[in-house]
């Protein structure tokens, strides 16, 4: 894997980008935190330690694949 592709807790918009390619027609804001979390740590060249993440980040990141799907 190239390191430039690697993502982490701190990118929310790279992640929100990569959640609106990988669930073209889901609303973001109906899916459940535990759903995300998982889905982030499932991400390819997601490198973050899954206990790293909270409440805070999962919001960036929810909100994050919110603009991504209203672009």
């Amino acid at each position: 894997m190239d390191p430039a592709s690697s993502i982490d807790w701190s990118d929310p918009y790279e992640i929100g980008f990569r959640l609106s390619e990988r669930f073209p027609d889901l609303d973001p804001l109906t899916v459940r935190f535990t759903d995300l979390h998982r889905w982030v740590t499932e991400l390819e060249g997601f490198v973050g330690a899954p206990a790293a993440s909270n409440e805070g980040l999962l919001e960036a990141i929810q909100m994050a694949w919110v603009d991504e799907r209203e672009d």
